[in-house]
């Protein structure tokens, strides 16, 4: 497992939070997704071998939100 800190821009409410832990969880291989919105950090554990660190960049820039 490998675990990564992104810091995203453009999350301000609850809404955000479910968008971006939903869409992320959802995700193979994903096995923890929490958002911290007052630091603009979403907390990603994940299997890299079942996906990508770009597959899930991509998922929350898809909901949205920019990967600074």
């Amino acid at each position: 497992m490998e675990n990564v800190t992104l810091n995203v821009g453009g999350m301000s409410c609850s809404h955000c939070v479910k968008a971006v832990e939903g869409s992320v969880s959802q995700l193979n291989g994903v096995k923890k997704v929490a958002v911290n919105l007052q630091n603009g950090q979403v907390d990603v554990e994940f299997d890299p071998s079942f996906v990508s660190l770009s597959k899930i960049k991509e998922t929350i820039d898809d909901q949205g939100y920019d990967i600074k």
